[in-house]
């Protein structure tokens, strides 16, 4: 018995110095090599893809002609125009923002009143309360009140980076709608970029890019998510009582 006692601690005491569960169920193993599969299914997750497609047009080539019908111009236009289109979106975001602000409040206020003569009334008060009493002195209130606050914000934001948007609707006025999602995973950390906005076709250059300035509506999301990220958060407990703590 004390024979099994001993291999079962030795046992724990290995587990204990391996860092991740997995290194546990894979001791003494040597790594697994992926199946042969299809490369989408490693990206999608054996999900078919669906994006925003203009509707079809049917082509309608004249005989003797270069020409096609219904087309705005002779040579093609590389840039994003319809539904389903891909556009390059430059965000280079330096920033800087600085302020300081101080208020300054005071006010004083005395008020003093009295009855002097109200039907002989005003001596009833005088037969309960002590003898020093005076109905001309009857009402008095004073207030003093100040007030100083100081605050300073000091900001300095630096973006640079390059997304791949997507043309989700074509308003009536031919402004383009974008959005964009970019997610790269590095061991167990996953940082993820999001962007969408209206475009005019017009800020569109040549090289199918765009800024983020030129974007109206523009919501630019920055962040991740992994071990790193959640170790630089607060754990739930701590959360739920500074939520419901009154201090």
């Amino acid at each position: 018995m004390q024979k099994f006692s001993m291999v079962i601690l030795a046992a724990l005491t290995l587990t204990g110095c391996a860092s991740t569960i997995e290194e546990v169920r894979t001791a003494g193993k040597p790594p697994e090599v992926t199946p042969i599969e299809n490369p989408a299914y490693a990206a999608t997750g054996r999900r078919q893809v669906v994006m925003p497609m203009p509707a079809q047009q049917m082509s309608q080539a004249s005989s003797n002609s270069l020409w096609k019908a219904g087309s705005r111009q002779f040579f093609n236009d590389p840039r994003a125009s319809n539904i389903g289109d891909i556009l390059t979106v430059m965000i280079q975001i330096n920033d800087q923002a600085q302020l300081n602000n101080s208020t300054g409040r005071t006010r004083k206020s005395t008020m003093d009143g009295g009855v002097t003569s109200f039907f002989g009334l005003e001596q009833l008060p005088g037969k309960v309360l002590p003898e020093a009493f005076d109905p001309s002195t009857m009402v008095g209130a004073s207030s003093n009140g100040a007030f100083a606050g100081q605050g300073q914000v000091a900001r300095n934001e630096k973006v640079d980076m390059t997304v791949a948007a997507i043309v989700t609707q074509v308003l009536p006025n031919g402004n383009l709608v974008v959005a964009g999602r970019q997610e790269v995973r590095i061991n167990n950390e996953l940082r993820e970029l999001l962007v969408s906005g209206i475009v005019r076709p017009q800020d569109i250059t040549s090289a199918n890019q765009v800024r983020h300035t030129q974007m109206a509506e523009a919501r630019i999301s920055y962040g991740g998510r992994g071990q790193i990220t959640a170790y630089q958060q607060p754990p739930k407990g701590q959360q739920v009582l500074g939520a419901i703590s009154p201090f």
